[in-house]
């Protein structure tokens, strides 16, 4: 089964490291992806820009509504993710627990609700 682990961290957290810690990150996260790229559980991840990067998009009553910013104001961001494939929700939460993130802020693991498409022919 595929699930999605959702990496949520303060970036105001993150901003008061030192380049040295950052740099720690950094290798602790590309530590954590190849041992789960060698147990042949990585689908997918990265990092993603800032909140203040991001564009929202709504549509309501057929008009299109974009505001800059994330969807909500909150302390922690969603900053990252790794989709992975994982035998049971156990041990897709033992991966979670491993993501460097975890220590200074919350990973989410969702499972994906995989469906088949239908094709108009």
């Amino acid at each position: 089964m595929q699930y999605m682990l959702l990496i949520h961290s303060s970036e105001d957290a993150w901003n008061t490291l030192s380049e040295a810690e950052q740099g720690e990150m950094y290798a602790a996260y590309g530590a954590f992806t190849q041992a789960i790229k060698d147990k042949g559980a990585f689908i997918a991840g990265d990092q993603l820009a800032g909140a203040s990067d991001a564009t929202t998009v709504r549509v309501r009553d057929g008009e299109t509504l974009i505001t800059d910013g994330p969807f909500a104001e909150t302390k922690e961001q969603l900053g990252g993710y790794y989709l992975i494939e994982a035998e049971s929700l156990d041990e897709a939460i033992e991966w979670a627990a491993r993501i460097p993130g975890a220590r200074y802020g919350t990973i989410e693991v969702r499972p994906l609700v995989m469906q088949s498409a239908e094709v108009a022919g």
